[in-house]
Parts: structure tokens; sequence; C-alpha cells
């Protein structure tokens, strides 16, 4: 959201504020509008770049991602600051019968010992990911070689009405293209060596950043 002003800044951090704990109950649907339907689907792009067993899942949201982690035989964990958005991923998780555990604390204190986890992964986080706090723990966190997974944003492709609406939706929103060169150095800074790649979901480009520790 750097080049917004900050009016806008401030209006859009108060409604992802809002829809992220007194509107939990909207989340899903407003995921799914502004997608079309492929919001899990844009997550599930991270799955292929994760280490096995150990997952922490970041901003674990509603816990659909922590439900795939499951099914494809990881050992989820998740964190999310919101009670709303726990009480929902622990309904979710119990009528599926899964048994990811669920943890409420900050990226920045994590309460985990040192080397918990063989992967990390988040979708779409708010700002907290490029917090230098946040790095500091998910490298203390990890495994050696242990990998950071980031689904960070979406480019839509084509030259239909929706494609440019959605993308000029998610510039506003402040989910653009990250700049490479940004990622790389506050990753470089806590540790991490970099790479960025694209996964196609329909006519989206999602841009997922690995990042592994030494």
């Amino acid at each position: 959201m750097a080049n917004l002003p900050s009016l806008q800044r401030r209006l859009l951090r108060r409604f992802f504020r809002l829809l992220y704990n007194e509107l939990a109950w909207s989340y899903d649907l407003v995921a799914w509008l502004v997608s079309f339907g492929q919001w899990r689907a844009w997550g599930r792009t991270t799955l292929p770049h994760l280490r096995r067993d150990r997952v922490l899942e970041l901003g674990h949201g509603p816990g659909h991602l922590l439900l795939s982690l499951e099914r494809e035989g990881f050992a989820p964990v998740g964190v999310d600051l919101s009670r709303t958005m726990g009480r929902q991923a622990r309904d979710r998780l119990r009528r599926a019968d899964a048994c990811a555990a669920l943890v409420r604390a900050e990226a920045q204190m994590l309460p985990f010992p040192a080397g918990a986890f063989d992967s990390i992964v988040a979708t779409f986080p708010s700002e907290f990911i490029t917090d230098a706090r946040t790095l500091r723990q998910v490298e203390r966190v990890l495994t050696p070689g242990g990998h950071l997974v980031i689904a960070a944003s979406v480019r839509f492709e084509g030259n239909a009405m929706t494609s440019r609406f959605l993308s000029w939706l998610y510039q506003v929103t402040g989910q653009t293209e990250p700049s490479p060169e940004r990622f790389a150095a506050l990753l470089e800074r806590a540790a991490l060596s970099s790479r960025i790649t694209r996964e196609q979901v329909g006519n989206a480009a999602v841009t997922v950043v690995i990042a592994e520790t030494a």
C-alpha cells in the first residue's frame, strides 16, 4: 500500500481489521467474490513448495489451508491473533474431524522453540510479513534448510473487463506484484535466501515467494 494516500491506507487497514475481526463472518464470501471463487486455489499454490512434515501457517484465518495441509499429509499448526478467526477455524477443523493445532499469538512473538518447523506458510498476508521481527522469528523456528512460502500477490491476465477490474482492485488493496528486490533484501537480513515463482490458476498468476534458511 506504499503508493496510496495516507488516508486511503488508513481506511483500508480499518476495513481489513474489521473483515478479520468483527466482520469475520463475511470473510469467506468477500474472498470468494473478489477472486471469483479461486481464493482457496490461490492459497493451495503454496503446497508444492513446502518441506514436510511440520508446517506452521501464519495468519490461518478461517482454516481452509490448514485442512488442505492435513489432507496432503502435513502436520500443520496455525497461528492467528484474531479470536474470531480462531473460533471459525476451530469449528471448521472440528466438523472435518481434523487435528491441526491452533495457537493465538503474534507472528512477531511466536511461542515455539527453535527449529520447531520444517516449513512456514502465509497466504496473502498483511504488512506483518515484512516486519523484521516476524522474519527473525521465522528464521528462529525453522529447521536448517526450512522453507518460508508466501502466496504474495495475484496478477490477472487477459483483456477482459473482469480481469481489468480485479487488477485495479488488487492494486488499490495492496495485493500487487511485490518488488523482488525489496523481498530479497528483507529476507537476506533475516538470513533467508529467496526466489520468486508464479503459479497459474485460471486467468490469474499467483506470485509465490520461497525463502530458505541456511
